[in-house]
């Protein structure tokens, strides 16, 4: 461990009763195959409710960018290379991994922020496997490349996979993720798409707006009446990041024939009839699971193409000691994506 480098760090104790304290915890040492980083940003994520309402003594945090501090043996990465953590430590060796789904590891070592300590800590002991460079980015918007670019624009691909000629999309739920499936559907699809966006918070309708899409507040309308006051009576695909049930089983009713629902959200469930919700329009029910690390290269071309586009996504930025301010008001409502910068 160089000098640099404390053998004690501050990190942010996630208590339970929506309540974050301040303790301290052992900086770790790279061992064979692992990178030692100093986190310089992470950005808040709706999955983090049950920490933040429960507790862990988990450190929190799966969306974090870095710099490279510490490494160890059997490593090529340079110390001062700048770059991202994807969420999920892959094996690199099971079958799904070996054919690039890293997304669906079947021996999975575990998650960063979940199981494994994450980002809202000053440093994050990584394997080297699930590090990835992002040079000339700040850390603030290399965190994009993560659930917004990552999960959205892997939601993107599962709908391309089911369909070939979108020319409607429909998205359950305007919080940061389906904000950033509707960013990834505007890059990856084409402007063209038209993309309806559902939600009950006026905030997060309007920042849909700005980033084109097309509104419906479902606390004022159904989605069906929220379609038709923007000239449409389906949408081909939707896409559901609520995890609510009554979004999805809605927002497969609002869907043409062979259109498919992606869920994304985890959560509730879906109740639907064989014969006239799936059989006979040909429709389907799709899951969409984070994103494959082999998506992050190309995400890296379209963050450098549209980096003005998806910085609007970043509404809030806060000092790690703020976090408690920033975790209230980002599960109000009345935010974009929220970032913790140290």
């Amino acid at each position: 461990m160089t000098k640099s480098i404390p053998s004690n760090c501050k990190v942010p104790v996630f208590a339970g009763n929506k309540q974050i304290k301040f303790g301290e915890k052992a900086v770790p040492q790279p061992g064979a195959g692992q990178l030692l980083l100093r986190v310089h940003a992470n950005a808040l994520c709706g999955s983090e409710r049950p920490q933040f309402f429960d507790g862990t003594p988990t450190t929190p945090g799966h969306e974090a960018a870095g710099t490279v501090v510490a490494v160890g043996p059997d490593t090529r990465t340079a110390v001062g290379t700048p770059g991202v953590v994807f969420l999920m430590d892959f094996c690199g060796q099971c079958r799904s991994c070996k054919l690039g789904f890293t997304n669906q590891c079947l021996q999975k070592r575990g998650d960063m922020g979940f199981n494994k300590d994450g980002g809202y800590g000053q440093y994050e002991l990584i394997h080297e496997s699930i590090f990835f460079p992002a040079p000339d980015f700040s850390a603030s918007e290399a965190t994009l490349l993560l659930d917004i670019m990552g999960t959205g624009g892997h939601a993107i691909e599962r709908c391309q996979l089911m369909r070939p000629d979108i020319e409607s999309l429909l998205v359950l739920g305007a919080g940061p993720i389906g904000l950033g499936v509707l960013m990834m559907a505007k890059i990856i699809l084409g402007n063209h798409v038209k993309v309806y966006l559902t939600d009950i918070i006026p905030y997060r309708l309007k920042l849909a707006e700005q980033l084109g899409g097309l509104p419906i507040n479902v606390a004022k309308s159904s989605i069906k009446d929220g379609l038709k006051s923007h000239g449409a009576y389906a949408a081909d695909m939707a896409v559901d990041t609520s995890g609510k049930q009554v979004a999805r089983e809605e927002g497969h009713r609002a869907l043409a024939q062979r259109g498919s629902l992606i869920c994304v959200g985890h959560g509730e469930g879906i109740s639907l009839k064989i014969s006239p919700d799936i059989i006979a329009p040909e429709r389907s029910v799709v899951g969409s699971e984070y994103f494959r690390f082999d998506e992050l290269p190309a995400n890296l071309r379209r963050l450098t193409q549209h980096r003005a586009y998806l910085n609007q996504i970043i509404t809030h930025r806060f000092g790690v000691d703020e976090i408690q301010k920033s975790f209230e008001l980002f599960y109000g409502g009345k935010t974009g994506k929220v970032i913790i910068e140290q």
